[in-house]
């Protein structure tokens, strides 16, 4: 995984895995979350990526927008 940038410093965001169709968010508490084209669509998917590039936006996009349209997540 890599470590998200985190730019505004009060993201919950720790670290991002982009695949393609899909990005995995690790979130401060280690819970990991796989959102896929299937389970939020592929525009949510792109801006996810875009995002997490970015570092900046991730989580509150993911607040937002997202919200709980993940495919799978553990720890």
């Amino acid at each position: 995984m890599e470590r998200y940038r985190n730019l505004s410093g009060n993201s919950n965001v720790v670290a991002f895995e982009i695949g393609a169709g899909s990005i995995t968010v690790q979130f401060g508490d280690g819970m990991n979350y796989l959102y896929t084209v299937r389970s939020t669509g592929a525009a949510q998917v792109a801006e996810m990526q875009r995002l997490a590039r970015a570092g900046q936006g991730l989580n509150s996009y993911i607040g937002r927008v997202v919200k709980k349209a993940f495919e799978r997540k553990w720890c």
